[in-house]
């Protein structure tokens, strides 16, 4: 056999004709010391060995798939509470990114950037934790500035983050201070891109040095591609979304001239054809709404490793897989309908992530639920008044009311209805699933 054909990598292949099956549901968060943790978003290793995920209490989640290498040896034996590793935090976390061809295999490249509040960036080991290096951002009053978003370059030499009004770019090998880009000319200026850089993303393509960012402005044009070569002149500015902040920019890995974005407080993802009119959304994939008023939590959507498919979670404990794929005659491509949507957990979906290299879906779930003081006291009270005897006066009765109006309140810890992470299988047999 020729050595060049002995091996044909084939492209996961995805059954949407029926729901997925759960196929490895990692343990909730039950930390009792910190009963409001959960998590916010994961996403997989470049080789799907493990998964990093962010959480709500200053801590990144390392989990490891049975039966894949985690750095540690063959893990197939081992339960799930082992297949989990805590990198706490020293503040809450921003952002987080990969490197590019991270890999347990490799352990120089298995590491990920993260951005934690008033601190520098940090380049931090996936395997313990520990400090590679770190970038700093620093302010005209000297204080550490922590980007909102981050991304490496195609060529893996340069990272961008992006906060106020600027980008800091950082030659990875080179720690210490980096280039400002200034995404406006000044502040009173009415140019460019202004407000909190909230999202960054590359065209995959190594020949092409085109990125978009986009900003928290809740003001149309707050997506705009720029260029390696000259990072603070606007090559164009994207229209056609809703007039909220930009929480998410993601390419087309097939189709790098396709752009999708996520907005704050909207469930529709927005797509643009960078070729033709960038005026208009090529699409607006929209999951199904119920009636309710959207949150403020930020909600990661994906596009699989061949770019047929998008997945993005809502707040009803729903999982939505689009097509992407060219509409046929006849079919609207302005607002497609999912391909396929089930319930996939009791509590708001964090972030999904499509596996690299099978068809599968790791979805997180959790959101900050308060339950209200006065509910609780108005059951106590009622309670209290169901056991008074009748002979008892009015006295007694006036008592009681002002100490329960004097009892000092407890501080309201929200919590999760569901703090959950399920692996999701696509794969049509059982034998391929194995």
């Amino acid at each position: 056999m020729d050595d060049s054909t002995a091996y044909t990598w084939v492209p996961p292949e995805f059954n949407l004709t029926q729901s997925p099956s759960s196929v490895e549901p990692w343990p909730a968060f039950s930390d009792p010391l910190h009963p409001g943790n959960f998590a916010r978003s994961a996403k997989w290793c470049p080789d799907g060995s493990v998964a990093l995920v962010q959480c709500e209490h200053r801590e990144f989640r390392i989990l490891v798939p049975k039966g894949s290498e985690g750095g540690n040896g063959s893990t197939s034996n081992l339960t799930n509470e082992a297949l989990v590793r805590t990198l706490p935090q020293s503040a809450p976390i921003l952002d987080y990114a990969w490197y590019p061809t991270a890999s347990p295999a490799s352990p120089a490249s298995f590491c990920f950037a993260a951005s934690v509040r008033e601190a520098p960036v940090k380049l931090l080991d996936a395997s313990d934790g520990r400090l590679r290096a770190s970038y700093p951002i620093v302010d005209h009053r000297e204080r550490q500035i922590a980007p909102h978003s981050l991304a490496f370059n195609p060529s893996v030499t340069k990272l961008y983050c992006g906060f106020e009004d600027a980008i800091e770019v950082f030659d990875i090998g080179r720690p210490g201070e980096g280039t400002r880009l200034p995404t406006s000319p000044s502040k009173k200026s009415r140019d460019g891109l202004k407000g909190i850089i909230s999202a960054l993303a590359f065209s995959p393509p190594y020949e092409s040095d085109l990125y978009a960012a986009g900003s928290l402005a809740a003001a149309p044009g707050n997506i705009v591609l720029f260029t390696e070569t000259d990072g603070t002149v606007p090559v164009s500015f994207i229209n056609g979304g809703p007039a909220a902040g930009v929480t998410q920019l993601h390419f087309n890995p097939m189709r790098p001239h396709i752009l999708y974005a996520a907005f704050r407080r909207h469930r529709a993802i927005y797509s643009w054809d960078l070729r033709a009119d960038v005026g208009a959304p090529l699409a607006v994939y929209s999951p199904p709404t119920k009636p309710g008023e959207e949150t403020n939590q930020k909600r990661r959507f994906d596009v699989d490793i061949v770019g047929r498919f998008l997945g993005v979670g809502d707040q009803d404990g729903n999982v939505n897989i689009f097509d992407l794929s060219e509409p046929s005659e006849g079919e609207s491509s302005v607002a497609p309908e999912p391909r396929l949507t089930w319930t996939a957990h009791e509590d708001a979906i964090g972030g999904v992530s499509f596996h690299p290299t099978r068809a599968c879906l790791l979805s997180v779930s959790g959101s900050r639920h308060f339950h209200t003081r006065e509910e609780e006291d108005s059951d106590s009270d009622s309670s209290s008044d169901d056991n008074l005897d009748d002979q008892d006066n009015e006295e007694e009765r006036v008592v009681r009311s002002v100490r329960s109006v004097r009892r000092p309140a407890a501080p309201q810890t929200p919590v999760p209805l569901d703090s959950s992470m399920k692996l999701w299988d696509f794969r049509t047999t059982a034998a391929e699933s194995d």
